[in-house]
């Protein structure tokens, strides 16, 4: 481009300037939120006015080998908890021996198995919604909880405690996640933050209600509110029924939160970079709780503020090495620049959701996973084509 008319240059170098300005105060805005956010929960003793008033409900279709921590760490949990119900579309690896050993010497698990799916439904929300109507209606709390988790004695308390303090009638916790493979090291935290540029982070006050975010691994809910919105079937097509879930609660009037809860629930949900790419990348664009514009939105905003600044860094850099200058072409260097350093610096504040307990050297490329920004950004871009044909071993028309 050095050959480029100086006049040219400052033309694209100002076009982009204002895109991307524009992106970094939406995305500054919205980050400055987490400097009085709600801090991470914390493992709580038990409330006996909440004796008995949890439902648990978790979905499964064949996860023998991952569902035993999952287990155990409910069983850790105390008397807030009613019934736990797994509700098991017919797995055939063993996934029911394992619940049904564990209700052997904790007469709260209880094995459901659900009718076939129909074609309406997405499998998650289907499983869900068949637990929460056939739960008990004594409970005053719905808990969904993924068998991928790790639930931290505690919980449940620290979940209702903060539900209570906070007014909501729907809260739902982020995880700490668990990886062991380079590649995941690297890919899945420049995944996670495609959600953090777009959504408030876990524990702002005050989130916005028409843009909540949520996650499905651990979401408590006040069953009278799941009541009063048919249960899961405003979501039963989503792919990110969640999201989609708690927008619809939130749309009805109620308060919803989204919390840290990185020190009482750990999840280890794929294995390796392959898996990660194609399993998480194919619902991060969320959009089945977004109209077609605000997905257009997002997606213009993760491509100015997460996609471009690495390559407009380098490229830039490149360009002033022979020569190309100018007060436009300084300052799109200068704000790409920026957004690099603001971007290595969000890795100090997500450290915490994930767990060193390996202490392997994989873990540094955690450190590198900035690197990874384009091609996380490229993921939510093929994931927004179109609907997942298979999605937690089920095969979609």
């Amino acid at each position: 481009m050095a050959w480029l008319p100086p006049e040219f240059i400052g033309g694209i170098c100002l076009f982009l300037l204002v895109l991307q300005g524009s992106a970094a105060i939406i995305v500054l805005a919205r980050f400055s939120k987490g400097a009085v956010r709600r801090s991470p929960l914390t493992p709580q003793p038990s409330n006996s006015d909440n004796l008995a008033s949890v439902t648990v409900v978790v979905p499964t279709l064949n996860e023998a080998e991952r569902i035993q921590p999952c287990l155990d760490g409910l069983g850790q949990q105390s008397y807030e908890v009613r019934e736990i119900l797994i509700v098991d579309s017919n797995s055939t690896d063993g996934t029911q021996d394992k619940v049904l050993n564990m209700a052997t010497t904790d007469p709260r698990f209880r094995l459901l198995t659900d009718d076939p799916l129909p074609d309406s439904w997405v499998g998650r929300p289907w499983a869900l919604n068949w637990g929460f109507e056939h739960s008990s209606p004594e409970s005053t709390w719905f808990l969904g909880i993924d068998a991928d988790t790790e639930p931290q004695p505690g919980l449940i308390a620290s979940a209702l405690q903060a539900a209570e303090e906070e007014d909501f009638d729907l809260v739902s916790l982020s995880p700490q996640f668990i990886l062991q493979y380079p590649g995941e090291w690297w890919l899945q935290p420049a995944l996670l933050m495609t959600l953090l540029f777009r959504f408030d982070v876990a524990g702002v006050r005050n989130p916005d209600q028409d843009a909540v975010m949520a996650n499905g691994q651990c979401f408590l809910c006040r069953r009278e509110v799941l009541e009063n919105v048919g249960g899961y079937r405003s979501a039963a097509g989503s792919f990110c029924d969640d999201v989609t879930l708690a927008r619809n609660i939130a749309k009805a009037g109620y308060k919803v939160g989204f919390l840290d809860g990185a020190k009482v629930i750990k999840v280890r949900m794929y294995e390796g970079m392959k898996e990660t790419w194609e399993e998480w990348g194919r619902s991060l664009d969320l959009k089945d709780a977004a109209s077609p514009g605000e997905l257009q939105g997002q997606l213009w905003l993760l491509t100015m503020v997460q996609g471009l600044p690495i390559l407009l860094s380098l490229f830039l850099l490149g360009l002033g090495s022979v020569g190309v200058s100018g007060l436009f072409f300084h300052g799109l260097l200068g704000l790409n620049l920026f957004l690099v350093l603001v971007r290595f610096a969000m890795l100090l504040a997500i450290s915490g959701s994930y767990d060193r307990r390996y202490n392997n050297k994989n873990s540094l490329l955690f450190w590198l996973s900035p690197l990874a920004d384009p091609f996380a950004v490229v993921r939510i871009f093929l994931s927004a084509r179109g609907n997942p044909k298979s999605w937690r071993g089920r095969t979609y028309g």
